[in-house]
């Protein structure tokens, strides 16, 4: 362990590591938190799951219309302001969520969330790139291994609290820590140096030839055609795995979200060990791997009776969580860099809207009483994906 961190320290760096991952265990963690309030979201606007799933659909839909843009400024105004500006503004986005009088008040916050989280994306891959050039997949393992833990504490506290304190109570406990770790971002972020091929002075239309040839590669279509389908089957597992274990399994809240946890846990571990094995044997062959097991735990959850083999099979399908960082740094590292942030923040815009739509396909089938067949579904897709790296060309 302490030889693989030697990597990623060093001049700085290591505080850069720590800040960008802290805000993104924030932000990713508060993003899971709004699947473990809908039961009680849902009762106090008298909801169904379909309704439900259109929260979490409109988080991640703003989110993804937020990249392109994002990705577009990391070029122009560099990655210290948009991570700042990210987190302050995904404070106040809390407030107005904590606050909602109406189910429209509550979509309102959490579009606005969606935006305000959406600007950390692009920026946050970039400045690990920049900074952790000989050790990128080290250096995403560890920042998203961090969200995944966030992922996984911040909805088992909302979980355990959430009955005492409330919902809206329980929202506005993590705004002071986004303002925290705002100061602390702008405080040890380096800002973006210009360089001579920014595209300040190109025409729009030059840029643009440039990312559309970038992204016809089979370098970078083969991966964001897999996350593609990776993150549909993410968005409606992860949006609906406390619903169906407390409405279809029976069991309680608390409960529901400690195995919840569990697939961020794994998650995490997965994120952690794939990042340093890809540095070492290559990312392709472990992006294959982690795909080709994340197919099992989902296929078989159906078909699990007890809370062991249900915790088991929830928890194992973390696993795909490990293609995000290898998969970041591979697009990342194959796009052009005088248009690696415009073109990274378009990726992640197209994948991320056709993704967003898994929680409510999921939702309509658990409202038809199909949430069995829907997960049969997402381990499909999830096979396709493997597929999808088996195209992609050795490093």
């Amino acid at each position: 362990m302490p030889r693989l961190l030697s990597g990623v320290r060093g001049d700085g760096r290591g505080r850069v590591l720590a800040f960008v991952a802290a805000g993104w265990f924030l932000t990713l963690g508060l993003r899971y938190v709004v699947p473990a309030l809908l039961p009680a979201v849902k009762d106090a606007f008298s909801l169904g799951n379909a309704g439900a799933g259109l929260a979490v659909t409109i988080v991640w839909a703003f989110y993804a219309v937020m990249q392109f843009p994002a990705g577009g400024l990391v070029d122009r105004v560099g990655e210290r302001r948009l991570l700042a500006v990210s987190l302050v503004a995904a404070a106040g986005s809390l407030a107005v969520l904590a606050a909602a009088p109406s189910f429209f008040t509550f979509l309102v916050g959490c579009a606005v969330f969606g935006l305000a989280t959406g600007i950390y994306g692009p920026p946050r891959g970039t400045v690990l790139s920049r900074t952790f050039p000989g050790n990128d997949g080290t250096a995403f393992g560890i920042t998203l291994a961090t969200g995944s833990v966030g992922s996984a504490i911040l909805p088992l506290l909302t979980g355990v609290f959430v009955g005492s304190l409330g919902w809206r109570t329980t929202l506005l406990t993590a705004i002071p820590l986004f303002c925290l770790v705002a100061v602390g971002t702008w405080r040890v972020v380096p800002a973006r140096a210009s360089t001579p091929d920014a595209d300040t002075d190109r025409s729009y239309a030059a840029v643009a030839r440039d990312a559309a040839a970038a992204v016809r590669t089979r370098r970078v279509a083969a991966p964001v055609a897999a996350v593609t389908f990776l993150l549909f089957g993410l968005q409606g597992f992860t949006a609906f795995v406390p619903t169906y274990l407390v409405d279809v399994r029976g069991y309680p809240s608390s409960t529901a979200a400690a195995v919840f946890a569990l697939f961020f846990v794994v998650g995490a571990i997965s994120q952690f060990a794939a990042g340093a094995l890809a540095d070492r044997f290559g990312k392709r062959a472990v992006l294959i791997a982690v795909t080709t097991a994340a197919v099992v735990p989902l296929a078989a959850l159906p078909y699990t009776h007890g809370l062991l083999p249900v915790a088991a099979a929830v928890g194992l399908a973390g696993v795909r969580l490990a293609m995000a960082p290898l998969s970041n740094a591979y697009i990342i590292d194959s796009l052009p860099e005088n248009v690696q942030g415009l073109t990274w923040g378009g990726l992640r815009t197209g994948f991320f809207v056709l993704s967003a739509t898994g929680s409510l396909f999921v939702g309509a089938l658990g409202d038809r009483g199909l949430f069995d067949a829907s997960f049969l579904v997402l381990a499909a897709l999830t096979a396709v994906g493997a597929l999808c790296y088996l195209a992609l060309p050795d490093r």
